[in-house]
């Protein structure tokens, strides 16, 4: 059955940068596109990010520029570089895929703060 699993969070004063990662398994992971959601306390799950199965990438407003989806279809693997973090980024992040059905992982909380 699918299964991601995210790693990466932690926390991190504003300004600094972390890099998420989710190790997907159960699908052909190199034919579909991965997104990145968070969700902050008492906020819905928003988008973060897309990468299709072709490298193309999509970004929500508030962290383009700032943020990089890439993959490595040889690791089965979707990260989420993030640069110049920002208190309101604060959430956890979740990776997802839809076959059928939205997937998700168990999520890993990035705690920006000083």
């Amino acid at each position: 059955q699918v299964q991601l699993v995210e790693s990466g969070g932690g926390l991190v004063q504003p300004g600094g940068s972390l890099r998420l990662s989710c190790v997907a398994s159960g699908f052909m992971f190199n034919h579909y596109t991965m997104y990145w959601y968070r969700q902050a306390p008492g906020n819905q799950r928003d988008f973060v990010a897309l990468i299709t199965s072709g490298g193309a990438t999509s970004y929500a407003d508030s962290v383009k520029g700032r943020f990089t989806i890439s993959r490595d279809n040889a690791k089965n693997t979707v990260y989420l570089q993030m640069n110049s973090l920002k208190p309101e980024d604060t959430a956890v992040y979740y990776c997802n895929l839809n076959i059928g059905m939205p997937h998700w992982g168990q999520g890993t909380q990035v705690t920006v703060s000083s």
